[in-house]
């Protein structure tokens, strides 16, 4: 029998809010109802309006709070309630850490099954504002003109900015000259509704040596004015003109030309250089990759006998912070620029001891491991988490330790769980705080493998 929901759709109610999601909203119970209201926090008695209703959960929009928690703040931001950015920035950054790290306490404990875990306290910043360096900003069409921003939560509908306080302040006055060219020069904005207009995103990137810029257009003939856009950008170290012409919300398509000055910038992180392209990955808080890194790096702890492999390494930075340390590292990345740029950083930081290898990484861990031993794993996965094939690859090589850098919680806690079944100890979990005031946390995990010694003892390495 299908039961009943106890709310219905433009209902009005009063609310308790009892605890934050894992991407910042508030959750209440109406007669043992769950309702995700966003912009409420845990303790705060809130008057909503009931916008969505399923079997199993509700969605509700904030009206009023009546009684305010003492975390709430105001927002620096004035998009801060509508951009689907920072769903944190109404509550205080000492609160926002302690949410994150009890968030990767919940799911380990409750996904994952672990009990006393061996926590750190979360690494967050001292000043948690214009911390990213990197930015993607569609552009649409506002009373005539051409703006640029953000989209709200779970739509592409846009909220225009003319600022964001956690982006670089340099990247966000280049997009004003974007903006101010389209305008002049009659470029129209892309429209995903229609598959019309001309202008779609602007890609900006800042580093240690200069800035980069990608603009994003329907076709290649559609750059109009395009002498213009590079006299305005001129002091721009790299600019790029990229082509998207499917109906798509992706961002880039695969055609990229060079408009001026250096094909790639330079990165600096843990006292090495990286070349970073337009499509490079790389963490957009260089302070606190830095901590991410140094932590990763510190808890393996490799040593000159040990041969350590770097699973998703992108450009390889882990990497090559392991090569300072390590006897040698080997590197796995299935994108094919991103282990060439990795080759490539290798060589100019003259680090010999690391080896790049293109391919899925399950396929290549397994053919790695029977080559030579693996005396260590650094996995650093995207959102989704390590599929089972990556999964029984780490457990048939039977690498004695493993680092795991995660973005998601949940798939950590999931992924941690199976390597425990396979007999590894969760021995250390280090939160990062990488992106303050959105619901985001990064976390290190060390796992080792345990074995059973001659007398039948459990040892743990």
């Amino acid at each position: 029998m299908k039961i009943q929901p106890p709310v219905k759709k433009n209902d009005e109610l009063t609310l308790t809010i009892d605890s934050l999601s894992l991407e910042g909203q508030g959750i209440g119970r109406h007669a043992g109802y769950i309702l995700f209201v966003p912009g409420a926090l845990p303790g705060e008695t809130c008057r909503v309006h009931v916008i969505k209703v399923t079997s199993g959960y509700g969605v509700a929009k904030l009206l009023s709070v009546e009684t305010p928690s003492p975390d709430r703040v105001e927002p620096l931001c004035p998009a801060a309630a509508t951009c689907g950015g920072c769903a944190l920035q109404h509550l205080s950054y000492p609160a926002q850490l302690r949410y994150k790290e009890q968030s990767v306490v919940d799911a380990l404990t409750r996904l994952g099954g672990f009990t006393d875990l061996p926590m750190r306290p979360i690494l967050g910043m001292e000043e948690p504002w214009r911390y990213r360096n990197k930015g993607s900003f569609p552009f649409g069409t506002q009373d005539g003109a051409v703006v640029y921003g953000f989209f709200a939560q779970r739509s592409h509908r846009l909220i225009p900015v003319t600022d964001c306080p956690i982006q670089n302040e340099r990247a966000m006055e280049i997009l004003g000259r974007i903006a101010e060219w389209a305008n002049t020069y009659g470029i129209t904005a892309y429209d995903e509704s229609t598959g019309k207009g001309q202008l779609r995103h602007a890609m900006v990137r800042t580093a240690s040596d200069g800035s980069m810029m990608a603009v994003v257009v329907t076709s290649s003939q559609r750059l109009r004015q395009r002498e213009a856009l590079i006299e305005l950008l001129s002091d721009v170290d790299s600019l790029y003109h990229n082509v998207n012409p499917h109906q798509t919300n992706v961002i880039f398509g695969d055609e990229f030309h060079l408009l001026s000055g250096s094909p790639v910038i330079q990165e600096e992180l843990c006292g090495l250089s990286f070349q970073v392209s337009p499509q490079s990955f790389l963490q957009v808080n260089h302070a606190q990759t830095e901590k991410l890194y140094e932590a990763a790096v510190s808890l393996l702890a490799p040593t000159l006998q040990e041969t350590v492999a770097d699973a998703y390494c992108g450009i390889g930075t882990i990497s090559l912070l392991l090569a300072r340390q390590a006897g040698r590292v080997l590197g796995i990345e299935y994108v094919a620029p991103a282990v060439e740029n990795a080759r490539d950083n290798a060589r100019r930081n003259g680090l010999t001891n690391a080896s790049f290898f293109c391919g899925d990484a399950a396929e290549l861990l397994k053919k790695l491991a029977k080559e030579e031993p693996i005396h260590a794993l650094v996995t650093d996965p995207p959102r989704k988490g390590m599929d089972e094939p990556m999964v029984d690859a780490i457990l048939s090589s039977k690498i004695p330790r493993i680092v795991y850098v995660s973005c998601n919680p949940a798939t950590l806690a999931r992924d941690c769980k199976a390597l425990a079944a396979g007999g590894y100890v969760l021995k250390a979990v280090q939160p990062v705080d990488m992106f303050p005031h959105a619901g985001h946390v990064e976390t290190v995990v060390l796992m080792t493998k345990k074995y059973i010694n001659r007398n039948f003892e459990e040892t743990k390495i």
